[in-house]
């Protein structure tokens, strides 16, 4: 239920596993959240921990799914590596301190000297204190990436339904049997909530609500540019406004190209609700922010911005599994602005579990049934 990136890849690794999928969509297919990110695929931003070791596992399966056959580039596949920079002592002290924690994990992180830092990106400011590579980071086309896997699902044998919204469910002894559909009554065995922001709304027709929450992020793209940009770089400030619970507005300054030569200038949280509209004090944030890294680019025009919502749990890790309360329900949600990187570990652990075959990584932390996931008196 839900068919962005989560439910495709969900669907894929499922169908390969034997299982006969159908993937459902109230809308498109990887038309909402999943076409309004940016694709990236990050170990650089995830300190020691399970969500770090399911990005890991992610990263060592992409580059087989995005290589699957299907005729041309579609996922823009991009092992670019990424670029932390810290702009203060004190951010550098904290940089240090985190790449350290992240080699002790696994994590390529490699510190860049000035001459190094500058022949890496030749138009980054020189107001830097501290620089740290991540040669892991990659990138993909996320809405190309998700059709890759969704054709890879269909030729496994999945089935898509788009234009069919999902009403409520059908239950017989605290088990669900079927749902009730835009199109009918749907019967199967097990049915996953792969919704992303709207998993929450979604999980409450079920019967069995989880607490996930839109977050609302803003992107700047400027029109095509020579070469200027040739990792993703960022302000180590973005890993702080990754993990706030703060409601208001957190930003910082992430820049990188695409293949069209186009620049993406973000990023920005906020708790919005799903009130889509663009605010321009927001966008004026970003730009300035982009603006301390990467001061050639003022002048440039911008020729859009688009925004999107975020699957926000309190806790920061995504929910997958079994819904203890409903029988036949299974989740895989919550994901916030890493669902494109943690798609490839998410279908595998979830299709592990479904399966019974041995997980890779420890379920035990994206349970359903823990604190920040289930609301008071919702258990």
């Amino acid at each position: 239920m839900g068919a962005g990136i989560i439910g495709a890849a969900c669907a894929r690794e499922l169908a390969l596993a034997g299982v006969s999928v159908t993937l459902l969509d109230r809308d498109g297919a990887a038309g909402a959240t999943t076409a309004h990110g940016e694709g990236n695929i990050l170990l650089s931003d995830k300190g020691p921990g399970p969500e770090l070791r399911l990005a890991q596992l992610s990263r060592r399966l992409w580059p087989a799914m995005v290589t699957d056959s299907v005729p041309g580039d579609r996922a823009e596949w991009d092992t670019k590596g990424g670029i932390v920079v810290a702009a203060t002592d004190e951010g550098a002290r904290a940089l240090t301190e985190f790449a350290a924690g992240q080699r002790a994990a696994g994590v390529r992180a490699e510190p860049l000297d000035p001459c190094a830092l500058s022949a890496a990106e030749p138009h980054l400011t020189r107001d830097v204190t501290a620089a740290v590579h991540y040669p892991e980071d990659a990138q993909v086309q996320p809405a190309g990436a998700a059709s890759v896997l969704m054709h890879a699902a269909l030729r496994a044998g999945a089935t898509l339904r788009t234009g069919c919204e999902v009403l409520g469910a059908v239950t017989w002894k605290e088990r669900v049997t079927a749902i009730r559909t835009t199109e009918g009554v749907l019967e199967a065995d097990l049915f996953v909530n792969a919704a992303g922001p709207w998993a929450g709304e979604l999980s409450r027709r079920l019967g069995a609500p989880v607490d996930v929450r839109p977050r609302r992020g803003e992107i700047l793209v400027t029109t095509p540019l020579p070469p200027t940009v040739f990792h993703k770089v960022y302000d180590a400030d973005y890993v702080g406004a990754v993990g706030s619970d703060a409601d208001e507005l957190q930003a910082s300054a992430v820049v990188e190209s695409t293949r069209a030569g186009t620049v993406l200038l973000g990023s920005s949280r906020r708790a919005a609700g799903f009130d889509g509209r663009l605010r321009p004090e927001v966008l004026s944030v970003i730009a300035g922010r982009a603006l301390r890294l990467f001061p050639c680019l003022s002048g440039v025009p911008v020729m859009r911005a688009y925004g999107g919502f975020r699957p926000y749990v309190t806790d920061h890790l995504p929910i997958i599994g079994a819904d203890p309360r409903l029988d036949g329900l299974w989740h895989a949600t919550g994901h916030e602005g890493a669902g494109i990187g943690l798609a490839p570990g998410t279908a595998r652990l979830l299709t592990d579990l479904v399966t019974g075959r041995a997980p890779e990584v420890d379920a035990g932390p994206f349970r359903v049934d823990r604190p920040a996931v289930i609301p008071r008196g919702a258990e």
